[in-house]
């Protein structure tokens, strides 16, 4: 390809720009950033936040780049706007910058707790193999209800917080994993199915896909709300019920914007309201219980 053999330095950065995925990996950054304040506060830390929210960044950003590395192929015949396609990225360029940002998250964890650098090794290890083959089967949802209550797991260890609090946030952090999942495939449910891939959202298929997103977040709202209501983690009801007001109204949203007969631009769409949405829900409730 043209751009594969005369590539422009704005043409590389803007190749590793589209691996990093920005968008998912945005979300993220965002979580465990909102969470690790949460986590801390009033009793913040400014240098134990930051290695923190870098080393999950480059973790993350490390399991982006991966993941196009390992669909290289796949994407040059179905998804040719890829930056490896494109040529925008050589595919060793790219292997080699994932296991540079391993080690960087790495070398970012080791001042923090041990305990933090094992969950974000377990952490790795789903998101690289999910990569390598899981995200092509119907364990896909079950990689990110393992991993996604991690992400609160790790941030509240990290910044030298464990209460027990911290463990009912896994089965919530779970339902709202395996949603983002099926949110995160509905845009390329049709491609997985002609390319032979099985994720959980293929075997679902496009109606019940988007049937069980607004079912697995209002799972967890109302999990969240038995909890608060049973006082097993007791919260504040001023900040809990506007929460919980607005995570119906997601749910509503989501059921009106896009839909298996809507046009396939609307799925995209209805992934970001998932995802503000289970923002929404987690720091809403963190912030309930941690100032009960």
């Amino acid at each position: 390809m043209e751009i594969a053999k005369k590539r422009r330095l704005p043409d590389l950065l803007y190749g590793f720009y589209l691996l990093c995925h920005p968008g998912p990996v945005l979300f993220h950054i965002l979580a465990v950033t909102a969470i690790a304040l949460l986590a801390a506060w009033p009793h913040l830390v400014w240098s134990t936040l930051a290695l923190v929210v870098a080393a999950h960044t480059t973790m993350q950003l490390s399991i982006a780049i991966l993941n196009d590395y390992c669909d290289r192929q796949r994407d040059t015949s179905s998804k040719k706007h890829k930056p490896l396609p494109l040529g925008l990225v050589r595919p060793r360029e790219a292997l080699i910058a994932g296991i540079l940002l391993m080690v960087v998250m790495v070398v970012l964890l080791l001042p923090l707790p041990t305990l933090a650098l094992l969950i974000s090794l377990l952490y790795l290890a789903l998101g690289q193999g999910y990569n390598l083959g899981l995200k092509s089967t119907p364990l896909s949802g079950i990689v990110f209800a393992l991993a996604i209550p991690l992400i609160p797991l790790y941030a509240f260890v990290g910044v030298g917080r464990i209460i027990p609090f911290v463990l009912w946030l896994v089965p919530v952090a779970a339902l709202l994993g395996v949603a983002l999942n099926l949110a995160n495939s509905l845009p390329d449910i049709e491609e997985d199915t002609a390319s032979g891939a099985h994720t959980l959202a293929v075997v679902l298929g496009v109606k019940n896909t988007f049937l069980l997103c607004p079912v697995l977040l209002f799972l967890a709202a109302l999990l969240v709300g038995l909890l608060a209501l049973i006082q097993i983690v007791p919260a504040q009801l001023w900040v809990l019920l506007p929460t919980l007001l607005l995570v119906c109204v997601a749910i509503g949203a989501l059921l009106i914007v896009s839909g298996p007969r809507k046009p396939l631009k609307t799925r995209k769409t209805y992934f970001y309201i998932v995802v503000l949405t289970c923002l929404v829900l987690a720091a809403g409730w963190l912030i309930s219980a941690l100032s009960s």
